[in-house]
Parts: C-alpha cells; structure tokens; sequence
C-alpha cells in the first residue's frame, strides 16, 4: 500500500478514535484568566497537576457550540500583527532585531518584561515560550522554584498565554509542538485551558506533521499525566508512528517516539520498532546508543540484539561517558535484565580508573548496582579496597553498610589487603556504635561474619540484654529476615571459634525456628548420582541430610579414603569399627543455580561461600553442581562423574 494510502487510512482511523473520545462540557468563562486557567485555577499555583477536568476536547469532526466560535475569534489573525508591511527588507530587520533582544533576556521574567512592548506573531509567541523554558535550564533548583514563580505572579505571562491561544490555529507544526514542550516544562497547570486548547490544535494537524514535529511532541507527552485528551493524542500518534515507521530516518526521532509509546505499546509494534531501530545501527552516535538503552527500559521492551549492538559501542567509546549517562545505562540494563560480562568489566575497569576523580559516593553507587548483577568488579573492588585503607574516616554509617553488604555478597578475595580493609571498616564501625539503630547493627555485625571477621565490640554491642530488647517489637514481615541473620551469626560463632576477650553468644529466643525447610529430593541429581554410583564399591549415598539444623545437603557421599581401603578390609574381617570422619571421605553435593555464583564466574556469593566454608569445618567436601547442567539426560551422568569423582577422567 501506498504512503499516501496509508495517510488516509490514519486520518480516516483518527477521525473516528478522536470522534469517540470528545467530551462535553460546561462553556468557559470569558473573564481573562478564566480563559486562560480555567474555572477555579489560580495562575500562582505552581504544583497543580491534575488531570482534566471539565475542559471542552475538540475532535476533527467539530463541536460546534459558544465556546467553537469564540475559539474562533480568539484565532482571527486581524488586527494582531505589529510587523512592518511596507518592505520585506523591515520585516526582515525587524525580526532580526527581535530576536537579538530575546537572546539578551535571562529569566522568564526578563522575557515577559521584553515582549509587553509588542503584539507578538505566532512565531514570536513560540520563541518566546521556548526561550522562557531554556532560561531555566541550567538554574539551580531553588532559582528555578523562585524564577517560576515570579513568572506566574508576572501580569504579562497571563497576556502572553493568551496571545498563545489566539495564535496556535496559525503556528507552523514544528512551533506548535514547540510551545507545547515549553508551556508543560514550564510548569502551567496540564488540566489548564491553554495547554487543552494546543493538545487540541496538535490532534487537529496530526497528520501533518513531519519526523521532526512528531518527536517533538512525543518529548512534550512523555511526562504529562493520563487525561482523556492525552490518551487520545497519544493513542493517534500510534497510528501516525505505525504508518510512517519505515519512512523515519532519524535516530533521535525514533527514540523519542518509541518512549511515547511506551509500555503499553502492542508487542507487534514493539518488533516493528526493534527492526527500524536495528536497521539505522549504521547511523548510531554513542550518545544514540546510551539513550536507546534507557529507552527500551521506558518501553519495558527486551532486545538481546539490539542491546548487544549498544554495549558493544559503549565498550569500544567508553573513555569519556559522564557519570550520570553510564549510571543510567547500568541501571536500565538491571531493569530488561540484561546482563553482559564484557560490558560489565569494561565498566567497572573505567570506574576503577576515575576512582580519584569521582566522588566516593559516585563509586559505591557503582559497587551497590554491580552487587545487583551478582557480578564481581574485580578491577573496581580492589582500587576501592586501597583508597578506604588509606583513608577509612571518609567512610559514613550508610556507606559503611552498603559496602560490608556489596563485599560479602561478592565474596570478594582480598587477599594481603584483608585485614587492613576489615579493620579499617570495624574502627569505622566502633565509631558509629551509639548512633546505630539495632537493625543496623545487626546487618553490620551479620555482614562481618559473613566475611569471617568477628571484631568484639560490635558483637558484645549487639549481644547485651538492652540491644536484644529491641527485636522483640519486630514487625512480623521483617521477623523471618532478622531470625535468619542472627542463625547466621550463631552458627559462625559456633563453628569458627574466633578468639575474644569475652564468652558471647546469641540467646534462643532471637533465633527463632532455625530447622531448614525440607524441599523434595531433586529427581535429575538423584537419578544421576544413582548412576555414577552403580559401579562404586564401598560407597553410600543420604539424599536430603541436614547439618547443624541449618544447612540442607542435596547428597552426602561417603567413600572409603584410597589409603584405608586395605585397613577397611582387615579391620572388617577382625570385627573393629572405624568413625567414618576418621576412615571415610564425606563428599557434600550441592546443587546450585546460576545465580548461587558471581556472574560469569564459578565463584560462589554470599549464603553460598559461608556454607562452603562451614562444611569444609565440619569435614565434608563441597562439590557445586550447577542445576542447569543436570537438565540434559545425555551428559548429566558424565557431568556429574567429573564433578564428584575427577580423577577418573582420562
């Protein structure tokens, strides 16, 4: 089908979409504000953004009534226009001089002071609007909050909203669209009678806007709230978007409207975009490539090519991305859930790099976002390490808890670097100690042990009767989290046995049930245990065995040692027993997810590590079987062999 079939099918389609959605209303006072904001709306409110109220919503089949006339007469171009006439040249000199005198205004204010000298022309009116929004761009937060409000209190701004309204029926598209961005970013009321009438006027002219126009408005839609007129308008940009998809050939208008779109967007039009978008990844810049990302997060729409052909610019042009850019990646790629290990390292080895230039605060945003991903920066954590031994007391309590949490869940090897880190961080705990909430407490504390580190004053802190007192008015959703971390805490005080000044221990009744729940055996690692062990002499096998009423042990495999096979069979033939720990080694099979290990590594995380670290205490041997790898009937058994028993592969 022809484009321009295609058009008259929009326009047709919109006709009767847009036709369904109007909606009568009361007629509008004619007092000047009224027309403006709207019955009981006051041009000093700031933070009004409700929705829609009783506003007349103009469709392309009309409605015809008091209010249509007077729009009408609002719009008649007789008698407004102050430019010369008598020379193309004047004009031309005229607008020139204009123009030079708006750039020369800095404030909202500054421009409504300017323009009161003149009766504006549509164009002018859309400068003006345009260049009052750029003015507060780089304000400060405050000096915006007082500059906007200044401008609401200006007489001319009502003036000149009403200019507007008259001249929107003659704006060019590109300046409709404009003035609509600014009118919204600036701040006037959405449900206002000024930003009805131009959402009307853009429903009127939507055929007939170009690429440019269309993203354009798209960038004003993307943060209104839902009102009827909205949805309309955006619901008829979808069929405009849909119809001229293959036409658009620029990369930023195509970005723009696919965040208009949106998550509600149909998956069919989604793949559509997908390939417009994969089509034009010649033309993509790096800035293009950053925004593509966030804005598949905005449309909640997952396309492992298309975010491939992205990290893979970013890797190549990382040098130079800000910090605000490369953060808003990060976290839109935690969003679709795409992970990739080389964009990830590449990453983390430029942040490492710019550790002296960013702030601390900066860095530990990046640590807590890459604990997210369960990846390890290895490059980043070991800069990190460095610059908090050499300068501990920059460390506040909430950075303090977010990095024992990002580095025990990591597992991270610090190696030479372990105890001057982990004093470092218990001084700074020491210090916070009296300001510490229990809860903190006890996940500073339960980070630590997680980390095998059991400093004697946060302990003893967190142990005394006046401390514990506190947890007995947990609110129940937090009681299976808080009983669960001091079980851990107990547990590796139990086990590992560290040297302190003082006998603690932690009382039952914070400990709750701690008897682990028994899940049903797992019928692809028993089915393959029970094969490799078909022809293993000596051996048994506990499916399901439980350790120290906390952990669950898939599989215990208990084998004769290689030396005692022969004191095992004369021991046997003279009647004498031998303890299993003492003639026996206890193979601990643990079948673990993915997600039990660091990304892209087969370095066990967190609950994992410590659980590894515990059995290896009580004398088993931990084999990790990961439970993807079971799932293949042909090569579980030979999997499994390789795990548990390596010395028989060839």
């Amino acid at each position: 089908m022809s484009f321009r079939v295609s058009e008259e099918v929009v326009r047709w389609g919109m006709r009767f979409f847009l036709s369904a959605k109007a909606i009568k209303a009361p007629s509008f006072p004619s007092q000047r504000l009224a027309h403006i904001w709207g019955p009981g709306r006051s041009h000093t409110c700031l933070q009004d953004r409700s929705p829609v109220g009783s506003v007349r919503f103009y469709s392309q089949n009309g409605v015809y009534s008091q209010d249509v006339e007077e729009e009408k007469c609002l719009s008649s171009p007789v008698g407004d226009s102050s430019l010369p006439a008598e020379t193309q040249s004047d004009e031309t000199q005229w607008r020139s001089s204009f123009l030079d005198g708006l750039k020369h205004c800095g404030s909202p204010s500054d421009v409504l002071d300017f323009t009161s000298q003149y009766s504006l022309s549509e164009r002018q009116v859309s400068n003006c609007l345009s260049h009052m929004w750029s003015t507060t761009k780089k304000m400060s937060n405050e000096q915006r909050r007082s500059e906007l409000q200044l401008m609401f209190e200006h007489p001319a701004f009502d003036k000149l909203l009403q200019t507007a309204m008259m001249r929107v029926g003659h704006m060019r598209n590109d300046k409709l669209a404009y003035s609509l961005l600014a009118i919204v970013k600036l701040g006037v009321p959405q449900g206002s009678r000024v930003v009805q009438t131009f959402l009307r006027t853009c429903q009127e002219n939507l055929n007939d806007f170009d690429e440019k126009g269309l993203s354009i408005l798209a960038a004003s839609l993307e943060n209104m709230e839902g009102s009827t007129n909205v949805g309309a308008l955006k619901a008829g940009m979808r069929l405009v978007v849909e119809a001229r998809l293959p036409g658009i050939k620029n990369v930023i208008a195509l970005q723009t409207l696919m965040r208009l779109l949106g998550k509600d967007a149909p998956l069919a039009l989604k793949r559509k975009l997908e390939g417009k978008a994969l089509s034009m990844t010649d033309q993509f810049s790096c800035p293009n490539t950053h925004y593509m990302i966030t804005t598949m997060a905005t449309m909640d729409f997952y396309s492992k090519p298309l975010l491939d052909v992205c990290s893979k610019m970013i890797i190549e042009n990382i040098h130079g991305i800000p910090f605000n850019r490369l953060y808003s990646v990060l976290r839109s790629c935690r969003e679709l859930h795409y992970r990739n290990i080389d964009l990830l390292t590449s990453i983390s080895e430029y942040v490492a790099s710019m550790i002296e230039i960013w702030t601390k605060n900066q860095v530990i945003l990046f640590l807590s976002m890459f604990e997210n991903f369960t990846f390890c920066p290895v490059a980043l954590m070991e800069a990190f390490t460095k610059k908090v031994i050499a300068n501990p007391d920059t460390v506040t309590l909430k950075d303090l808890l977010c990095v024992l949490k990002v580095y025990s869940s990591l597992n991270y090897d610090l190696q030479q670097q372990r105890q001057q880190f982990l004093e470092g961080l218990t001084q700074v705990l020491d210090s916070y100690l009296p300001k510490m909430s229990g809860f903190e407490l006890l996940k500073a504390v339960y980070y630590l042990c997680l980390l095998g580190h059991f400093p004697s004053a946060p302990l003893e802190h967190l142990l005394e009767s006046r401390t514990l007192e506190k947890f007995t008015m947990t609110a129940p959703k937090y009681l299976p989290n808080q009983e669960r971390m001091f079980q851990t805490v107990n547990l590796c005080l139990g086990l590992e046995r560290p040297l302190l000044p003082r006998l603690v221990a932690v009382p039952p009744s914070v400990l709750g049930n701690p008897v682990p729940s028994s899940p049903p055996v797992n019928p692809w690692l028993s089915q393959g245990l029970h094969s490799v062990l078909a022809d293993q002499t000596d051996t048994t096998l506990q499916e399901m065995v439980v350790v120290e009423n906390f952990y669950l042990i898939d599989a215990v495999i208990t084998k004769p040692l290689p030396d005692q096979t022969s004191v095992n069979e004369a021991s046997r033939r003279a009647g004498e027993e031998h303890p299993p720990a003492e003639s026996s080694q206890r193979i601990a099979v643990i079948c673990t997810p993915h997600s039990g290990f660091c990304f892209g590594t087969l370095n066990p995380r967190g609950h994992l590590a410590v659980k590894i670290r515990h059995l290896k205490i009580l004398g088993y041997d931990p084999v990790l079987v990961i439970e993807q790898k079971l799932r293949s009937q042909e090569k579980r058994v030979d999997y499994l062999r390789g795990r548990i028993f390596p010395e028989h592969l060839i």
